[in-house]
């Protein structure tokens, strides 16, 4: 069985990339197909595989300022010549379900979110753009939803990364999906012991505006309490000159170091809403609770009052409300720990696994012939 795994870009490693690299240790002889494709920036897994770019990896410039070209995605998506490949699964969060797979392929798309800055983010995105570039935004992005919303019929079955972007997909789709839960490096964080929590609150997040790092500066200010931010972005400085004194700011930190802060904390602070959030399971591992806004896929991973605390009102009150519950409660580290087993690698490949088997044997039903009841034939003349 020859098999295509289509991703959106390869740029550097993120959550999506160790999906990929988990697809690729399900599928070892797949192809990888990209738009964008840059060696240095991918892991050792990845680089031994065979990789084709679209013709959008050749053009000038493509690989630092890959998003001026995504008006030519879907063209360069459709120019791929899959023929040859029995199944193909395209990781989508950008574009990449749009290749064109032979009618007797299974494509089985697995969605970290239908693209956000063309549905759920799109106010947010277009409003950080200057007048020219929001007038050009507005007509490029209207073609590809509608593009977007086309190409979701070339997909045998949808399974999305939370029961959150399930229905994300259902709503914008039209279409029911599975759920598989993206793999999560368990053993990364769970290794550093720390016998006492002395660590204080901690934020782990890349430092932009959906991320929501201000609603939880805010309410330490209010709290006088120390928090520690780890992470780095484009909202870095405006957010170290604007918090109080006892909210320190790390900037980018190695694993290590996060393993450490993981394991010394109180709790982790997410005050963002995620399609998934691989933070608060890492944190989870190293015993770490969390205190996480109830929306997204933090619903599919905190277990409120067991590893964590849910706050419903994205507010600085709201948040201040969940911290002093969770003061009040005992979450034994050794608990937090446990119900972050669930979101294990090789779970995920089990379980991703199974959907494919069952999507190629509902492709291979769907085409088998028709059973048609034999009639004897009867003999002119016969009978009276």
């Amino acid at each position: 069985m020859r098999i295509a795994i289509v991703h959106y870009w390869l740029i550097g490693m993120r959550g999506g990339e160790a999906v990929l690299e988990e697809l690729l240790r399900c599928y070892p002889e797949a192809d990888i197909y990209t738009h964008v494709y840059d060696p240095e920036r991918v892991s050792p897994l990845i680089r031994e595989r065979t990789v084709r770019e679209t013709f959008i990896g050749r053009l000038p410039g493509a690989r630092r300022h890959h998003a001026l070209f995504l008006p030519l995605m879907p063209r360069a998506l459709e120019e791929l010549d899959l023929t040859g490949y029995d199944l193909v699964i395209s990781s989508e969060a950008g574009p990449a379900k749009g290749v064109i797979a032979h009618p007797d392929a299974t494509h089985v798309c697995y969605c970290h979110s239908p693209m956000r800055y063309l549905y759920d983010h799109y106010p947010q995105y277009r409003a950080t753009l200057g007048t020219m570039k929001r007038a050009l935004f507005s007509h490029v992005a209207h073609r590809l939803r509608q593009w977007d919303m086309a190409t979701a019929a070339r997909v045998d079955h949808f399974v999305a990364n939370s029961r959150f972007i399930a229905r994300r997909i259902a709503r914008v789709y039209g279409r029911e999906a599975s759920v598989v839960h993206p793999p999560v490096d368990l053993a990364r964080f769970g290794g550093v012991a720390a016998p006492v929590r002395d660590g204080g609150y901690l934020v782990v997040s890349q430092l932009v505006p959906y991320k929501r790092v201000d609603l939880a500066i805010e309410a330490f200010r209010r709290l006088d309490l120390p928090l520690t931010v780890a992470g780095d972005g484009p909202m870095a400085e405006r957010l170290a000159a604007e918090a109080p004194v006892k909210v320190r700011f790390l900037g980018r930190v190695d694993d290590g170091t996060l393993a450490t802060l993981y394991a010394r904390a109180r709790a982790l602070i997410f005050p963002g809403e995620e399609d998934f959030g691989i933070v608060p399971v890492e944190a989870m591992a190293a015993g770490c609770p969390v205190i996480a806004y109830g929306r997204g896929g933090a619903c599919d991973t905190v277990i409120d009052g067991q590893t964590g605390v849910l706050f419903l009102d994205q507010t600085p009150e709201a948040l201040i409300a969940a911290i002093r519950r969770f003061e009040a409660l005992s979450l034994p580290s050794e608990r937090v720990a446990a119900g972050a087993q669930r979101f294990g690698a090789a779970r995920f490949r089990d379980e991703f696994e199974a959907e494919v088997a069952r999507a190629m044997e509902a492709k291979a039903g769907a085409m088998a012939p028709a059973a048609t009841a034999y009639r004897a034939p009867v003999a002119i003349g016969a009978g009276s």
